[in-house]
């Protein structure tokens, strides 16, 4: 009887020194070195971005009113600013520039992860292209 008590008595003490520090809150108190800043979107030209979303394929996976898509693999750029709103990442140009650029960084739910390709190919000034076409009717 006494071997079995024993081993209960340990696991009290253990238990006893857990949360003897106090509740530690998630944030850091001192950041060490710099945060980067996002990239500036340049100032985009529509007419550019649409031909942009047509050349690479985006129709095929987005619906999107303008540019006639309907595509269903991925979310419908119709309700870009409302899933912009929903991400609560920014301003609606920076949330769709960083969806192109980053599409895994916020992904809309009921969609999956890692279906949509990262366009790095694209350059900044196509990036603001891409921005302006899709937040036009915003």
């Amino acid at each position: 009887m006494r071997l079995r008590v024993l081993p209960l008595f340990a696991l009290a003490a253990v238990l006893a020194g857990c949360g003897s520090q106090g509740v530690v809150g998630p944030n850091p108190v001192t950041v060490i070195g710099t945060l980067p800043k996002p990239q500036a979107i340049p100032k985009g030209d529509p007419t550019r971005g649409k031909a942009l979303f047509i050349a690479n394929g985006c129709g095929a996976c987005h619906t999107y009113k303008p540019a006639g898509s309907t595509g269903t693999i991925g979310p419908n750029l119709d309700n870009l600013a409302a899933d912009a709103q929903k991400a609560n990442q920014g301003t609606l140009a920076s949330y769709t520039a960083t969806s192109i650029q980053n599409p895994g960084a916020y992904v809309v739910p009921g969609f999956p992860n890692g279906v949509m390709p990262t366009f790095s190919k694209l350059t900044p000034q196509q990036v603001g292209d891409l921005v302006a076409f899709l937040t036009q009717s915003h």
